[in-house]
């Protein structure tokens, strides 16, 4: 599953018969159609391919547009992208949710958890609500955590407006996913953590060298935590 989540990370396109390839090529690994793609709905990754309309999951009710198209974002807490991605350690694996500030690059909220119950990505977004106020606008894909009841119930809730991915777009959500092959490359891969406390403190000691040291280029080399607080003080 760890080389399986490497192998898509570099090529997003590749379908379970390139996947199996890239397996046998690089691990010597050799895997059924029917088992890599058992493991693909397990950690949640499919391959980015052009679909009809009528393939999006979900009942009506759980879809909505996508909201940031020629949209000018031009201040932190505008706009919040969120998403789950699976993290592979030495002995079994845990996912990871997020939530960045599309202006800053900054990430506002994290919690880890064993399973896709959409509970930990409930806490984790009240809670940063609290430490940073609400947002205007949430983004997300259309995983069934972001379409469920509990998730829409909580967003509009606090007020906030909510966006979603066409299918298949993960360039519409693309600050996060950037976040994701950077923490991956930079840490998880190189240092292959082994107990789920060994990552919590390894993810926390990134995020905040993410947030306040490491320069972005996107940021003109600034970290997140510049550009955040600067615009903050310059609105007070």
């Amino acid at each position: 599953m760890a080389e399986l989540d490497r192998q898509h990370l570099d090529d997003p396109t590749a379908g379970t018969r390139r996947l199996m390839k890239y397996l046998e090529r690089t691990k010597k690994l050799r895997i059924s159609r029917n088992r890599l793609r058992r493991l693909m709905r397990q950690m949640g990754i499919e391959a980015v391919y052009p679909r009809k309309r009528t393939t999006i999951p979900g009942g009506p009710s759980g879809i909505f547009p996508y909201l940031l198209k020629n949209m000018v974002i031009n201040g932190p807490g505008q706009v919040w992208a969120v998403d789950i991605t699976y993290i592979p350690m030495r002995r079994g694996f845990m996912y990871l949710f997020a939530i960045i500030d599309w202006y800053s690059r900054k990430v506002v909220g994290w919690e880890l958890s064993t399973t896709l119950d959409v509970g930990f990505c409930l806490s984790c977004l009240k809670r940063a609500i609290r430490q940073y106020g609400s947002p205007e606008i949430i983004n997300s894909d259309q995983g069934c955590h972001f379409t469920s009841e509990k998730w829409r119930e909580c967003v509009q809730d606090a007020g906030i407006k909510l966006s979603m991915d066409g299918r298949g777009r993960w360039l519409d959500n693309v600050v996060i996913e950037r976040f994701w092959r950077t923490i991956k490359y930079e840490d998880l891969y190189l240092k292959s953590y082994a107990t789920p406390n060994e990552l919590e403190k390894g993810i926390k000691k990134f995020v905040l060298r993410y947030n306040m040291v490491r320069p972005h280029q996107a940021l003109s080399w600034a970290t997140p935590d510049e550009i955040h607080n600067k615009w903050i003080e310059h609105a007070v």
